[in-house]
C-alpha cells in the first residue's frame, strides 16, 4: 500500500495504531497489507541504511533457496516454519510441493492479519496448514494439536525460523539458545533447522548494524536485535552445518555469481542450514 493512497477498511481483529512484524516485513518488501505505522517503521529503519528493505529481500530469497535444498536434497517431505508472515510469491510451500507434491507444511504464527490471509489462501489445500501459536514458547506449540497430528514426528521434519529470533524480546527470562535447544530436542534425528537472523558483521558495517538496530528497538515495534557470528552459531548447538556454514544471506548457495558490491544490508542478516544426527 502507498503511503500516498489512503488506508483500505481496517478488519475489527486489527489495531492499525501499532505495527506488526508481519506487516513491517510486508512494507519492507513492497506488499499492499500494511498500514501507515508500519510504513514509518520502515522509514525509521531506512534513516539507518537506506538499502535496509534489502534484509528482508535477502530474508526471503534466502528461505526460498533453503526450501529447494531441503526438497529437493535431503528427502523431507515434513516442514514446520515458524513465524510464516503474510502470503507472498513463492510460500514454502509452494517452493518444496513444487520439488516433492508429497510435502506437507504447518505454518505457526498469530498475527491476526497472517492467519486470515493465509487460512484464505490454503482453504483447499489439505497438504498445508497454519495454527495460532506463539513461536517462542516451543514446549506449548509442540504440543499443538495440528502440529501433532499434522506431521509425524517419528520422522525427519525440517524446523524453518527465518527472520523470527532477531524479535525476541525475552532474552532476561529465556534465551534464544535456550527456545531453539527445546526445538532442536524435540526434532527426531535426521530433521534439519534453517534460520536466519539480523547480524553483526563486527567489521566496518557493524555501526550500520548497530544504527538499523536503535531504530528497530526504538520505534512503536520494538524489536530487531543484531547479533554476532559467534552469538547465531549457538542456536545451532548439537547440529551438523551444512556448507558453506553460517554466513551472509546473500552468499548462502546463490543462484549466480556476485555482480554487484554488497551494501550494508545485505551484509547484516545471516542464514545457516543443520541437521541433526
Amino acid at each position: 500500500m502507498s503511503s500516498a493512497t489512503p488506508e483500505k477498511h481496517v478488519p475489527s481483529y486489527i489495531d492499525p495504531t501499532k505495527p506488526s512484524i508481519a506487516r513491517v516485513y510486508d512494507a519492507f518488501l513492497n506488499g499492499t497489507d500494511n498500514y501507515e505505522v508500519d510504513r514509518e517503521v520502515v522509514r525509521s529503519v531506512k534513516k539507518a541504511a537506506p538499502e535496509a528493505a534489502d534484509l528482508a529481500v535477502e530474508n526471503r530469497a534466502f528461505l526460498i533457496r533453503a526450501c529447494r535444498f531441503l526438497a529437493g536434497q535431503s528427502g523431507i517431505t515434513q516442514y514446520l516454519d515458524c513465524g510464516s508472515g503474510l502470503p507472498t510469491a513463492e510460500n514454502t510451500h509452494q517452493v518444496v510441493q513444487r520439488i516433492n507434491p508429497d510435502s506437507r507444511v504447518v505454518y505457526v504464527d498469530n498475527d491476526p492479519l497472517v492467519l486470515a490471509h493465509s487460512r484464505a489462501l490454503l482453504e483447499e489445500d489439505e497438504s498445508t496448514v497454519i495454527v495460532s501459536e506463539d513461536i517462542f514458547e516451543p514446549e506449548r506449540l509442540l504440543q499443538n494439536e495440528v502440529v501433532r497430528s499434522k506431521l509425524d514426528w517419528n520422522e525427519p521434519i525440517a524446523l524453518l525460523h527465518m527472520g523470527t529470533l532477531h524479535h525476541y524480546n525475552g532474552e532476561e527470562v529465556r534465551s534464544r539458545k535456550d527456545i531453539m535447544r527445546a526445538y532442536i530436542e524435540a526434532l527426531p534425528s535426521g530433521s534439519y533447522v534453517a534460520i536466519s537472523h539480523f547480524l553483526d558483521p563486527e567489521d566496518e558495517y557493524s555501526a550500520t548494524a548497530r544504527k538499523m538496530e536503535d531504530m528497530f528497538l526504538h520505534s512503536m515495534m520494538g524489536s530487531g536485535t543484531f547479533s554476532t557470528r559467534a552469538e547465531l552459531e549457538e542456536l545451532f548447538n548439537g547440529l551438523e552445518i551444512v556448507a558453506p556454514g553460517l554466513v551472509q544471506c546473500v552468499d548462502w548457495w546463490p543462484d549466480g555469481p556476485q555482480l554487484k558490491q554488497l551494501n550494508a544490508a545485505q551484509r547484516c542478516i545471516a542464514g545457516g542450514v543443520a541437521g541433526k544426527p
